[in-house]
């Protein structure tokens, strides 16, 4: 967790876009493509719960139908959110350098941000690594399995997971904050 703190202390010095997405996704476990993908207006900072709208657009594809959700926007990926709202890109992306060509390119971003985080976090670390720690740390704080999934946008098994709209957003807000 240490390591993770310090990493993002250093997006926030740093404080351009290509440390915003990684402050995002740090604190939200998003997939980096998801992230990457996100309009300005698919955050949401004036709700009850300020939060990211996790949909599939026609530059950026869902990996699953549980991937379309909303989440809660708390620690890092909060004051991230905020960064990317208030910066004049001039462009309805969060992030306009990964979104070109009418594609999200999740791979340049990955490979980017990877790069820059290399001499900042252990060995074997990536953009990828936030989303299992991401689940690890609501392990943590006891959260119930169904909550991260809805969370991580991970589909589960069953059929009556399907049933109903899930958690209210304040709830996984709770847990979510709590990892913070």
């Amino acid at each position: 967790m240490d390591k993770l703190r310090e990493l993002q202390a250093l997006c926030r010095s740093a404080d351009d876009d290509a440390r915003w997405l990684i402050a995002l996704v740090s604190d939200t476990g998003m997939r980096l493509a998801e992230a990457a993908g996100l309009t300005r207006s698919d955050i949401v900072l004036n709700g009850v719960v300020p939060h990211a709208v996790v949909q599939e657009h026609p530059w950026r594809r869902l990996k699953t139908a549980s991937s379309a959700r909303k989440v809660p926007l708390v620690g890092e990926a909060l004051w991230a959110a905020q960064r990317i709202v208030s910066a004049d890109s001039g462009s309805k992306y969060a992030f306009p350098r990964y979104n070109k060509t009418g594609k999200t390119n999740a791979n340049s971003a990955s490979a980017a941000l990877n790069k820059w985080m290399k001499s900042h976090v252990p060995e074997r670390c990536t953009m990828h690594s936030f989303r299992h720690s991401m689940r690890d740390r609501l392990r943590a704080v006891e959260c119930p399995s169904a909550i991260v999934d809805q969370i991580g946008g991970w589909q589960t098994e069953g059929v009556g997971q399907g049933y109903g709209k899930g958690y209210p957003i304040e709830v996984l807000w709770k847990w979510l904050e709590k990892t913070v």
